[in-house]
């Protein structure tokens, strides 16, 4: 089972909010079980290099159904995934990327978001699973 385009839309629009409220612009992505990307948006003014950050988030966060910045945690000097960054045509092991789960607790997708630190990203990120 993956998230559907309806449950992915409802997610982007909380993700939304949350940035308006924080009074930032993020690059929101949404991707289903297989890593597809299944929704985006780009709030106006969002930065242009944050695109594709936002969306690696989303596939990070699915590849490994962690948060990314737990990832990030065990990718450090020394850590038992150093260098995994470079695995996968390119992950980002930083805050802003989220598993999305269903009521069962299996993953059905994954949400990433870019465009500001890292706290505002995960906060936004975390606003959109949420609202799924």
């Amino acid at each position: 089972m993956s998230i559907t385009l309806a449950q992915a839309e409802k997610m982007i629009s909380a993700a939304k909010k949350k940035s308006v409220a924080l009074e930032t612009k993020m690059n929101i992505a949404i991707v289903d079980a297989g890593a597809n990307l299944v929704a985006f948006a780009r709030m106006d003014g969002a930065w242009l290099g944050s695109l594709d950050i936002s969306i690696k988030k989303a596939k990070t966060a699915r590849f490994f159904d962690m948060n990314t910045g737990d990832i990030g945690g065990l990718s450090q000097p020394g850590g038992p995934l150093y260098h995994i960054e470079h695995s996968n045509g390119g992950l980002i092991t930083f805050p802003g990327g989220i598993p999305i789960k269903n009521a069962d607790g299996a993953v059905i997708g994954a949400i990433g978001v870019s465009g500001s630190s890292v706290e505002n990203d995960h906060a936004v990120a975390a606003a959109g699973i949420a609202a799924h």
